[in-house]
């Protein structure tokens, strides 16, 4: 009797690439970032000083 489950659960595998698409968008912005000058510290700092006036 062939076991047909283990070929059909593919909740797994689904959940790896939306990992993978997860890392690949932070890694684009992050170099991004890096391309324009931007740090991660200013930008927090700019919003803060928004929110603080």
């Amino acid at each position: 009797m062939p076991r047909t489950g283990l070929i059909k659960d593919q909740k797994g595998a689904t959940a790896i690439e939306y990992g993978l698409i997860a890392a690949l968008i932070s890694l684009a912005c992050l170099i991004a970032f890096q391309m324009l000058g931007l740090s991660l510290a200013g930008i927090f700092t700019t919003i803060n000083d928004a929110l603080n006036r």
